[in-house]
C-alpha cells in the first residue's frame, strides 16, 4: 500500500475493501465499493425512500398511485374497474366520410384520390366513380 490516503474503505461488514473510486449510496449516504453499492447488496435501511415504482394504467397511460404496503396490480385492477377514463366503445371506427355527393358510407380506412386528394369509400374511389375535378391528366395510360 504505496498512497494510503486514497480511497475510502467499504462501509459492508463483512468486505471493508479499500477502494480508490468509492460510490457514495444516494439512500443511506454510506460510501460502498462497486460489489456493493446496490440497495440490496448492502442491505439499505433507507432503500425505500428511493426505490418507490409507480405503476401506469396500461389502457388510459394514467399513473396510478399505490400506498406503502398495497399491492400494485390489485390497485390497478381497481382503477381499471372505476375510475379508468378509457372506454373502447366510445372511440369511433368508421370516421372517414365518404366525400361524393349523396353517398353517406364511412370507411375504416380513408381511402384518397391521387387526383383531387379527396376521401371516398371503396365503392367511389376511382376518379370516374366521383366525378373528379382534380387535375386534367389523362385517367389512365393504356
Amino acid at each position: 500500500m504505496e498512497l494510503p490516503w486514497l480511497g475510502e474503505h467499504c462501509s459492508e461488514r463483512s468486505c471493508k475493501q479499500l477502494d480508490f473510486l468509492p460510490l457514495k449510496c444516494d439512500a443511506c449516504g454510506e460510501v460502498f465499493c462497486k460489489d456493493h453499492i446496490r440497495y440490496d447488496d448492502h442491505k439499505c435501511s433507507s432503500a425505500y425512500k428511493k426505490n418507490v415504482q409507480v405503476p401506469v394504467c396500461p389502457l388510459c397511460n394514467t399513473p396510478i398511485p399505490v400506498r406503502k404496503g398495497e399491492i400494485p396490480d390489485i390497485v390497478v385492477g381497481a382503477h381499471i374497474d372505476k375510475d379508468c377514463k378509457y372506454n373502447p366503445a366510445q372511440q369511433k371506427i368508421f370516421t372517414n366520410k365518404c366525400l361524393k355527393p349523396g353517398c353517406r358510407r364511412k370507411e375504416m380506412m380513408k381511402v384518397i384520390c391521387e387526383q383531387c386528394g379527396g376521401n371516398f369509400c371503396i365503392k367511389h374511389r376511382h376518379p370516374l366513380d366521383h366525378d373528379c375535378k382534380g387535375s386534367p391528366h389523362p385517367i389512365s395510360k393504356a
